[in-house]
């Protein structure tokens, strides 16, 4: 007996840090905001482990990324009211982003977001032809970009990932290995630094965006429409029947496309203009207005009025694809088996210009070997 009471203090120690490790497991693997379960991507995909990772920042707001495809999974921000919205689309499981590949949601994308006319283009006289998986188009980097790769990833801290991925001399039609870094920052001002870097040992193009499809009033609570946008451009590439831009830069004055100041996405997006037909609302390439050519710049802004969030953009590049959900439809079911319907998500791709390999009016998107690719684009958040 006299063991035992000496020994219990000991026992009664050991107790206590075990169930602190079990706690801070769970609170890695679980957030109270949606409860998603890490379980459900801890696989492995052609031998590659799969995993799920959390950042956070002292104001608890919470990233959620899977290294499969880089992509964002879900964003708890502040709300109006004192809680968190989780303001992106996504899945609750690992199965459904690998069955339904070609959605995107909050994917890295790669090597070239946006679309490339008739899957061609050349390099110093030599044509590369890619796979037509928009047809009669490629888009987004092909059937087996980078959005359906299994990255290497490290968490360097509470608030940052690194992704890395090498894709290899004519992955999905594209000349050079292509070694590519990409960090996840969440910051304490509650902003989402996506930093890219890539290097190439041969001539290549390179066109890195993120896909994520936001909702600020929440993912799977309706319209977007009421959203507030507001777009730091005074011209925008037309584009024709197949998504293409036609190569002229119009301005947006006078019409649908005009959010120099902010206006609902719903104002202008059911009118009788023909670019608004031919995206089947708005799914076009804006030119940013920029004080120099490689600082950042805010490109877009918006709001909701339902939970006080407001979203600022900042980037390095020369465009922003603004796309309003229009081919979401009432079939997809995403977390917690919300419904992810037709416009009830934006996306926001800070980009290069779609098709630029064939337009020699747009700024260049050829990497030479030696030279390194880099570009940085911020998501930040705050409640109004």
């Amino acid at each position: 007996m006299y063991m035992i009471k000496r020994l219990l203090p000991v026992f009664m120690l050991f107790f206590a840090l075990a169930c602190k490790n079990i706690n801070n497991k769970s609170e890695v693997i679980k957030d109270s905001s949606n409860q998603i379960s890490a379980a459900a991507y801890q696989q492995e995909i052609k031998g590659k482990k799969v995993d799920l990772f959390l950042l956070t920042n002292k104001n608890k707001m919470s990233v959620y990324i899977t290294n499969y495809g880089g992509r964002i999974v879900s964003v708890n921000v502040p709300n109006n009211s004192g809680s968190f919205t989780d303001v992106v689309l996504g899945y609750d499981s690992l199965k459904h982003y690998y069955e339904r590949k070609e959605n995107y949601f909050g994917a890295l994308i790669g090597r070239y977001g946006n679309r490339i006319a008739k899957g061609t283009f050349q390099i110093e006289g030599k044509s590369f032809q890619l796979a037509i998986n928009n047809s009669p188009n490629a888009l987004h980097g092909g059937p087996t970009g980078f959005h359906n790769q299994v990255w290497d990833a490290k968490k360097i801290d509470n608030q940052t990932l690194e992704l890395n991925y090498i894709s290899k001399d004519m992955e999905e039609g594209y000349p050079g290995t292509l070694t590519v870094k990409v960090l996840y920052r969440l910051t304490d001002d509650n902003s989402i630094e996506i930093s890219y870097q890539a290097n190439t040992d041969k001539k290549t193009i390179v066109n890195l965006t993120n896909h994520s499809y936001f909702n600020l009033n929440g993912a799977g609570s309706g319209t977007i429409n009421n959203h507030l946008l507001a777009i730091n451009a005074d011209k925008f590439t037309p584009v024709d029947s197949t998504l293409i831009p036609t190569g002229i830069l119009a301005d947006v004055a006078g019409t649908a496309f005009d959010f120099r100041k902010p206006k609902a996405i719903g104002d202008s997006v059911n009118s009788s203009s023909e670019q608004i037909k031919n995206g089947k609302g708005y799914d076009h390439n804006f030119e940013i207005n920029r004080k120099s050519s490689a600082g950042m710049e805010l490109a877009a802004t918006v709001y909701s009025a339902n939970t006080g969030i407001k979203l600022e953009v900042f980037t390095q590049e020369p465009g922003i694809q603004f796309y309003g959900g229009n081919f979401l439809d009432s079939t997809l079911l995403g977390k917690s088996d919300l419904h992810y319907s037709f416009r009830t998500a934006f996306c926001l791709e800070t980009q290069h210009f779609p098709n630029a390999p064939n337009q020699s009016s747009f700024a260049s998107t050829v990497l030479d070997p030696g030279k390194t690719y880099e570009t940085k684009t911020i998501y930040k958040f705050s409640v109004q």
